[in-house]
């Protein structure tokens, strides 16, 4: 595809930019059926189900809320290492052309994941950045949300802080716990200068690993489901173990292994690793 050089001019000012038709209407169609089974599956299990490649649970469903009568599952990990749709989609989009033509020709897939707010389970988010959380030698490090579902400010958008990118890594530890969340000043600061990311099922969101961002929750009677994805530059190398195990990790989607790796300054505190499903337990407080 032609890249326009406005979406590009427009992630670097913004820290973001989105992007409209990411995937096609038939692709959308194949994951939201996909994504139904598994809902309809979570019916049957009372907590956290299936196994990644470090042993915790893939689907992970909301405390306290999910039912056989109102299902809540919030987080399928690494969809790709279990559906080849996904796996599809992940390796060929317009999100990922224009990520090349952003950071580098040369770009790897990281990690992939589907978080879902369904109708009743009260799914929120805290304010965060990515980065923290899989910390590479350099930052060239995409988060692509493809929306499976129309995205309104009804039904839990996307809330990012414009330019976040650009200013300091916060912590997300808090009175010596890993809490995955940003302190309340912090967040007080990016609830006023947020805005909020909707659009179409099959646009998407493409946000630099440092932006600062979060969720509320799904006040409407329909699901809300993204597909998101993290690609990152080939010349990037992981400090920490991949919180989202995946056997598709460091495979090249586009262009081509130079063998080499880049190294940038910053300073920040290393995450703790995942005990529980996802990482929205240990914005819960749930770690052991």
């Amino acid at each position: 595809m032609t890249v326009s050089q406005t979406l590009i001019d427009e992630f670097n000012r913004d820290g973001y930019v989105m992007m409209r038709d990411a995937i096609t209407p038939q692709q959308v169609a194949t994951l939201t059926r996909i994504l139904d089974e598994w809902t309809e599956d979570s019916r049957n299990h009372p907590g956290p189900y299936g196994q990644m490649l470090d042993g915790r649970p893939r689907f992970d469903v909301q405390p306290a809320v999910h039912s056989p009568q109102t299902p809540a599952l919030r987080r399928v990990a690494s969809p790709v290492d279990i559906d080849d749709d996904f796996w599809a989609v992940a390796q060929d989009n317009r999100a990922l052309d224009l990520t090349a033509a952003i950071f580098s020709p040369n770009i790897k897939f990281y990690a992939s994941k589907v978080n879902l707010k369904l109708p009743g389970s009260r799914t929120e988010v805290k304010y965060h950045q990515d980065f923290p959380f899989d910390p590479h030698t350099n930052m060239d490090m995409m988060t692509v949300l493809i929306f499976l579902d129309d995205v309104t400010m009804e039904n839990g958008p996307l809330q990012l802080v414009p330019g976040s990118h650009q200013g300091p890594i916060h912590s997300l530890w808090q009175d010596g716990r890993f809490t995955g969340a940003v302190s309340e000043d912090v967040e007080a600061d990016a609830l006023a200068r947020s805005v909020s990311c909707t659009g179409r099922a099959g646009d998407a969101c493409l946000m630099h690993s440092a932006v600062l961002h979060g969720s509320s929750a799904n006040l409407t009677a329909d699901p809300r489901r993204l597909f998101i994805i993290t690609y990152v530059a080939e010349d990037a190398r992981a400090f920490v173990a991949n919180p989202i195990p995946t056997m598709r990790d460091g495979t090249i989607v586009r262009g081509k292994a130079t063998g080499s790796v880049r190294s940038v300054p910053f300073e920040m505190e290393l995450p703790e690793y995942p005990k529980t499903a996802s990482f929205f337990g240990q914005q819960e407080g749930q770690q052991a």
